[in-house]
């Protein structure tokens, strides 16, 4: 008779086989040319982060408050909606409308208890700035139906360069039905006019039952999106099970799989699926195994950071780094570690200042400074 002890180290060994990436990209260690800046202190867990025109910025912190920070003084938001902060809902991202200056509208996405079930699902919603108030709420799009579930709301803002805003929702706890059907929410990209309105080249625009919100499907719980600098094309990243975290290239109606086909397997250890790959389903142009657990994501632009420039940087949760994925076109090509055991990492953005910003859990919002 085999002793469970055995069995459990049996278990550990072939989950940890199960979990090897043949012929990876090697992880490059850090260079350390930087020092770091903490410009706003002492929020619990930054979710999102953007910039006003005069340079301050806009934090969310995902229990429910918005922070203002200009000059390092950080001053709090006035009504801002109520959000259901359980699990890992709550304040999620924050956005400010590319003609900001002309029109003022400031893009939210929130966990809210709106409708008639328990529970909360993924808002948008935008507003405008007045003093130190939000005023002009606008709910744009709330996935249905609600569910007490706590996990996997998603959720990241984009624009496009035709002006479409872009959000996503996470699966919701409920990957076997939601994220390949178009007719409910969860586990999908969505693309609206920047008043809410659905746009008529939407795919599944006039299709029976659909949710005509929908750009693209199959996803499982995507925490980055940005705009590529020079293609204009919306990239996403989303959490896999255990292994199996992805970067995505969205595109319109593709469908990218899960849970037909993952390179991860269940927390448990257990098989989702045998399938990798299958005809009609995206394939991600890079995936991490072991997961990172990936939060936040921006191309790096300008001639603050040259080595940088191009590339893409992703915060990790789990190994609490920041990681410079080096591209070349729309490849992988190199992965390097930046800000090693910095900690939990929710958002990394580039400031109008072309400076790089981290929202780190326990810590707030810091910036990177190249030395030199």
């Amino acid at each position: 008779m085999i002793r469970p002890i055995i069995l459990l180290i049996l278990f550990t060994l072939s989950s940890c086989k199960a979990q090897e990436k043949a012929n990876d990209i090697v992880l490059q260690p850090e260079e350390i040319n930087y020092t770091f800046e903490t410009v706003a202190a002492d929020i619990d867990i930054p979710w999102g982060m953007t910039w006003l025109p005069d340079g301050s910025m806009l934090v969310t912190e995902r229990s429910g408050a918005i922070y203002h920070i200009k000059d390092k003084t950080k001053k709090e938001i006035s009504n801002v909606p109520t959000v259901v902060a359980r699990g890992q809902g709550g304040l999620l991202d924050i956005a400010v409308h590319p003609n900001y200056a002309q029109n003022g509208w400031i893009y939210i996405t929130y966990s809210s208890d709106e409708g008639e079930e328990k529970g909360a699902h993924t808002q948008l919603i935008r507003a405008k700035l007045e003093g130190q108030s939000l005023t002009q709420i606008q709910a744009l799009y709330k996935a249905t139906p609600n569910t007490t579930k706590g996990h996997h709301f998603g959720s990241r803002i984009a624009f496009d360069n035709d002006g479409f805003v872009y959000f996503t929702i996470g699966d919701r706890g409920n990957h076997p039905e939601n994220p390949q059907d178009i007719k409910r929410d969860g586990g999908k990209v969505y693309r609206l006019h920047d008043d809410g309105k659905i746009p008529v080249d939407n795919p599944f625009v006039g299709q029976q039952g659909a949710k005509e919100a929908v750009y693209s499907f199959g996803h499982r719980n995507p925490q980055g999106m940005a705009k590529h600098p020079v293609s204009g094309k919306i990239w996403t990243h989303e959490h896999g099970p255990k292994g199996g975290d992805e970067i995505n290239i969205v595109k319109k109606a593709a469908n990218y799989g899960w849970p037909v086909i993952t390179y991860g397997i269940d927390y448990d250890g257990s098989t989702i699926s045998t399938l990798t790959e299958k005809e009609g389903m995206e394939q991600p142009i890079y995936y991490w195994l072991p997961s990172i657990a990936p939060s936040g994501m921006v191309f790096v632009v300008g001639e603050r950071y040259p080595t940088w420039k191009g590339h893409l940087l992703v915060g990790s949760l789990v190994f609490q780094y920041l990681e410079l994925v080096k591209l070349d076109g729309e490849k992988v090509i190199g992965r390097q570690k930046v800000a090693t055991d910095i900690g939990r990492l929710r958002d990394v953005k580039q400031g109008p200042d072309g400076y790089i910003y981290m929202a780190v859990e326990g810590k707030g919002i810091i910036k990177i400074v190249p030395k030199g």
